[in-house]
C-alpha cells in the first residue's frame, strides 16, 4: 500500500469558519475553535483511497478512524468528541451550521471533493446536501484519547442540556491529525 505525503503546509489552503449558534446547535458557540476545512490536504490521485488514508492517519496518532461512509443527510453533531473527516472519492455539497434554512445566517455550504478533510469541532452541526456522483465517501475519526462518540439532532432538551455542557468541557488537539507537531489544529491550541 503505498503511503501518503500531505500537501506541504506551505501550500495548504484552509477555509476556518465560526458559526454562531442555531435553534437547538451550538455550533462553535460553547468554545473558541472553528469549522477547518483542508483544501486538497492530499494529491486526488488513484493512490489516496480510504486504506492509506486510515493508515496516515493511524501513523500520527491524533485521531483513531472509526467508519467509512458519506454523511448523513440528517443535520447532527456530536457533543462527546470532535471529528476529523477526509474525503476518500466522490465529491458531494455539506451543510455546516444546523439547517439550510434562508433564517439560518451563519451557516456554511461546503462543496468538497477527494483529498479535502473537515476538523468539526463538538457542537458543529452538519448534514450532506448533495453527493455530486454518487460515489461520495469520507473516512471519520475521532480523537484517541475520546472513548465514544454520539449523535445528536438538535432534539428540544438539548440545548442548554448536558450535551452543551460536555462541548465546554471537551480538550482540543495537541497534534494536528494530519500533519502532527504543527499544522492548523496545532496553531488554534497556540492562539495563532
Amino acid at each position: 500500500m503505498p503511503s501518503l505525503t500531505p500537501t506541504p503546509l506551505s501550500a495548504l489552503r484552509i477555509s476556518s469558519h465560526h458559526i454562531p449558534p442555531y435553534q437547538n446547535f451550538p455550533n462553535t458557540s460553547l468554545n473558541p475553535y472553528p469549522l477547518l476545512i483542508y483544501h486538497s490536504v492530499f494529491p486526488s490521485s488513484a493512490s489516496l483511497s480510504a486504506r492509506n488514508v486510515e493508515a496516515h492517519l493511524i501513523s500520527v496518532g491524533v485521531v483513531k478512524p472509526a467508519w467509512r461512509y458519506t454523511m448523513y443527510q440528517q443535520h447532527h453533531y456530536h457533543s462527546t468528541a470532535h471529528e476529523f473527516l477526509v474525503v476518500v472519492s466522490g465529491s458531494a455539497q455539506l451543510c455546516f451550521g444546523g439547517s439550510v434554512s434562508p433564517e439560518n445566517k451563519g451557516k456554511v455550504l461546503a462543496d468538497v471533493k477527494k483529498g479535502d478533510a473537515m476538523l468539526v469541532p463538538a457542537g458543529v452541526g452538519h448534514a450532506l446536501l448533495q453527493d455530486k456522483d454518487g460515489g461520495f465517501e469520507m473516512v471519520g475519526s475521532y480523537p484517541t484519547h475520546a472513548e465514544r462518540w454520539d449523535m445528536c439532532t438538535g432534539e428540544d432538551g438539548e440545548k442548554g442540556g448536558e450535551e452543551w455542557k460536555r462541548i465546554k468541557g471537551l480538550k482540543w488537539f495537541d497534534r494536528d491529525p494530519i500533519y502532527g507537531d504543527e499544522g492548523p489544529a496545532v496553531d488554534l491550541a497556540k492562539g495563532s
